[in-house]
């Protein structure tokens, strides 16, 4: 349920309901918007039997909540979230671009990354440090040695760091280094993991499963968002389709139904949809046309000496060209991408 402000309200008839909803064991989510507060109520609603909440002063109306993900749908809070990482703001005027290679494999390999998209105009550096993969045989990353290899190229750089956690284990490590943390599509209902991650305050990038409905991803943003944090950036990725051309299916729609359905700002991650380097330029472009507040592309020095997934990488001078393209139709699209700035 929320609860609708009149126009004009005071701050103190809110802190009043607040006080109420909060003496009963409800938790409370406020949202103020330019012309009105809304007061969401979170919790079991039957203790409010015999409280008559639209009595109280500043009441306009009460409204129940159809959708079961509360602070991650728009009814909650109508207007659209802005999740400021270390300065950058995801979900504004200005696109997001994250880049960097699938998984962080050596020094040099990280460094290079990381100058090569800096110049183009990423804002922040992906690499994988620990790498759920398929076989249980393939390159699983350098985990903390890693990690402390992606802070090295943060100091060389100023890019932000992003990278997946996997565990409890991963997040009490990553948190040192990190300034995002990412949860990939194979956990996006490990809900001990999101509860964790919850906890520690910090962004997070949440990508949708392969299998996963909208309904059931914003329902699984909920236990991030239900732990305090409401910092959640969604990445659309692709979803397992019958089509064999491409490693997943984009579902561009998912942009548009997102924005609609909840406030929370989402990103793209065209490699992992294409699976093929040949394919991300134009999917991406797609993306931004569809509305999306930023890409996650990865970016490696040599793909072909990529120790995971090498077909799905762009080099540096794709990227740039693709960073130069993205450029020209942001402004076409009345959003702003700052191509070749971070030189």
């Amino acid at each position: 349920m929320i609860i609708v402000m009149k126009p004009g309200s005071q701050e103190s008839d809110v802190n009043e309901i607040s006080r109420v909803l909060e003496s009963l064991g409800l938790g409370v989510h406020i949202s103020k918007g330019t012309e009105r507060t809304i007061i969401g109520v979170i919790g079991d609603k039957r203790v409010l039997s015999d409280v008559p909440l639209e009595l109280m002063p500043g009441v306009e109306k009460l409204v129940p909540i159809v959708e079961s993900y509360k602070l991650a749908g728009k009814t909650f809070k109508p207007e659209a979230s802005i999740v400021d990482v270390n300065g950058v703001k995801i979900g504004g005027k200005e696109l997001v671009i994250m880049a960097g290679p699938c998984a962080v494999e050596s020094r040099e390999q990280i460094l290079e990354a990381a100058v090569a998209v800096k110049k183009s105009g990423a804002q922040f550096l992906r690499g994988g440090a620990f790498k759920p993969r398929t076989s249980p045989y393939a390159f699983q990353g350098l985990e903390e040695e890693g990690l402390k290899l992606l802070n090295e190229a943060k100091e060389l750089t100023g890019l932000l760091i992003i990278s997946e956690v996997t565990s409890e284990r991963a997040v009490e490590i990553a948190d040192k280094y990190v300034d995002m943390f990412q949860i990939g599509a194979r956990n996006v209902q490990n809900f001990q993991l999101l509860r964790e991650v919850g906890r520690s305050g910090k962004p997070v990038l949440f990508k949708r499963g392969p299998s996963t409905t909208i309904d059931e991803w914003l329902n699984a943003a909920e236990y991030i968002m239900s732990e305090g944090n409401y910092n959640v950036v969604l990445c659309e990725r692709g979803i397992r389709t019958f089509e064999t051309a491409t490693r997943n299916t984009l579902d561009i729609s998912a942009v548009p139904v997102v924005k609609n359905s909840s406030h929370l700002p989402i990103i793209v991650d065209p490699s992992h949809a294409a699976g093929k380097a040949q394919y991300i330029a134009p999917l991406s472009k797609a993306a931004i046309a569809a509305g999306a507040d930023g890409l996650i592309i990865e970016v490696h020095p040599n793909p072909r000496c990529a120790l995971s997934d090498a077909a799905q990488q762009l080099t540096p001078q794709s990227f740039d060209d693709l960073c130069r393209d993205i450029g020209q139709l942001a402004g076409l699209l009345g959003r702003e991408f700052r191509y070749g700035k971070g030189e």
